[in-house]
C-alpha cells in the first residue's frame, strides 16, 4: 500500500509549485480545490516521513543495544511507536470522499409524531448547531415552517467549515445523519405521562462551491411567487417575497421564505436546489458504480432508521455502528463527537476491507 506514497509525495511537491504561484489565485475555485489537495497531502507527507523516521531511529537502538543495554530498552517502546505510525498512515490512504472537505446544507423534516415530531426536530436543530459551535463552524438559517408548539415541521440551515482540512469538513463529519431519528419520551402533550414513539428526517447535502459546478438550464425551471405564511397557515408579509422553484427534470421542488426579500429567497432555494442536484448527481454515479460499497455508513436510503434518542433512560444507539452510551443530555446539547467518530470509523474499516479484497 505505501508504494504509492512516492507518487503522492511528487504531488505534494507540484502543488506546492502550483501555489506559489500568483496566477492560480485569480481562480478562486481552483485555488480552493489545490489548497484542499494540498492539505491532504500535507498530512500524508508528514505521517509517512513520521514513520520513516522511527524505523531509523528503531533500527539505530536495535544496533546500539548490541553493545548498550541502556539502548534495549528503548525497543519496545519504538516498536510501538513504530506500529502506530504505520497505522495512521494506511489509514490516510484510504480513498477519501471527495466532497469531505465541503460544507453542507442541512434539512429537518417532520415524521411520524405531528406536534412531538415538529419538537423533537427543534431539539435535534439546536442539538447541530451546538455541535457546529464547538467546531468553530458558522450556521445560516436559510429556511423554516414552525409549528404552533414552537417546533419545526421543516428546517434548512447552511453549516460552513472555516479549515480547508478535508478531514475537517462539514461533509467530513455531517453526511452520517441522514435519515430517520427516533425519540422514545413522554411529550408535553401526553397528559397521562405515557412514553411515546416519534421520528424526525434529516438530510444532509454537501454544498456547491461555485454556481458552475452544477449545470441548471434556467428553461428547465418553473418559479412561482406568493405571500410567505407563519404557523397556522396566516400570512405573514403582504407582498409575494415567498418563492417556490420546480426543477422539472428531476421534480425537485424547493420553497424559501424566510428572508423578507423575494430576491433573497430565490437565492436561497437556487443554493439548495444546486446542493440537491449535486448530491442526486452522486447518488446516480454511485449506483451505476461497480465497485460501489453496499456496506457504507452513509446510506443513500432517506427512509433508514439511523438512530434512537431515548429520554427516559439517557440513552442514545446508533444502529448502523452498535454506539450505545447513556450521556443523552450531553449529546442533545452537541456532545456529538463520539457518536460521529463511530461512524467514520465503521467506514474506515469498510474501505480498508475493500482495498484488501
Amino acid at each position: 500500500m505505501f508504494e504509492q506514497v512516492e507518487g503522492l509525495i511528487r504531488e505534494h511537491t507540484g502543488l506546492q509549485e502550483e501555489l506559489a504561484d500568483p496566477a492560480l489565485h485569480a481562480d478562486a475555485s481552483r485555488a480552493k480545490r489545490v489548497n484542499r489537495r494540498y492539505a491532504e497531502l500535507s498530512k500524508i507527507k508528514a505521517a509517512y516521513e513520521h514513520w520513516q523516521q522511527l524505523g531509523d531511529d528503531l533500527e539505530a537502538a536495535r544496533e546500539l543495544a548490541k553493545e548498550d543495554d541502556a539502548f534495549a530498552e528503548e525497543v519496545p517502546d519504538l516498536e510501538a511507536g513504530l506500529a502506530e505510525a504505520q497505522e495512521r498512515v494506511r489509514r490516510l490512504l484510504i480513498p477519501r470522499d471527495p466532497d469531505d472537505a465541503r460544507d453542507v446544507i442541512l434539512e429537518i423534516k417532520g415524521g411520524e409524531g405531528g406536534a412531538e415530531s415538529a419538537l423533537f426536530g427543534a431539539d435535534l436543530l439546536r442539538m447541530y448547531l451546538h455541535y457546529a459551535e464547538s467546531k468553530g463552524w458558522k450556521t445560516e438559517m436559510l429556511e423554516k415552517d414552525e409549528s404552533d408548539l414552537g417546533g419545526y415541521k421543516n428546517v434548512q440551515v447552511a453549516i460552513k467549515a472555516n479549515a480547508s482540512d478535508p478531514s475537517q469538513g462539514v461533509w467530513a463529519h455531517l453526511k452520517y445523519e441522514g435519515g430517520v431519528h427516533r425519540v422514545q419520551r413522554v411529550p408535553v402533550t401526553e397528559s397521562q405521562g405515557r412514553i411515546h414513539t416519534s421520528t424526525t428526517g434529516v438530510l444532509v447535502y454537501p454544498e456547491v462551491d461555485e454556481p458552475e459546478e452544477v449545470d441548471i438550464n434556467q428553461n428547465d425551471l418553473k418559479i412561482d411567487v406568493y405571500r410567505s405564511s407563519g404557523p397556522g397557515g396566516q400570512s405573514v408579509n403582504t407582498t409575494d417575497s415567498a418563492v417556490r422553484i420546480t426543477h422539472l427534470p428531476s421534480g425537485i421542488v424547493v420553497a424559501m421564505q424566510n428572508e423578507k426579500s423575494q430576491l433573497q429567497n430565490r437565492e436561497a432555494a437556487m443554493r439548495v436546489l444546486r446542493a440537491r442536484l449535486l448530491a442526486k448527481q452522486a447518488e446516480e454515479a454511485a449506483a451505476e458504480a461497480s465497485a460501489y460499497r453496499s456496506t457504507q455508513i452513509r446510506t443513500m436510503d432517506r427512509s433508514e432508521r439511523i438512530r434512537t434518542y431515548n429520554f427516559p433512560e439517557n440513552r442514545i444507539a446508533d444502529h448502523r455502528t452498535g454506539y450505545k452510551a447513556y450521556n443523552l443530555d450531553h449529546v442533545m446539547n452537541g456532545a456529538l463527537d463520539p457518536v460521529v467518530e463511530s461512524c467514520i470509523r465503521m467506514d474506515e474499516e469498510a474501505r480498508l476491507a475493500d482495498l484488501g479484497s
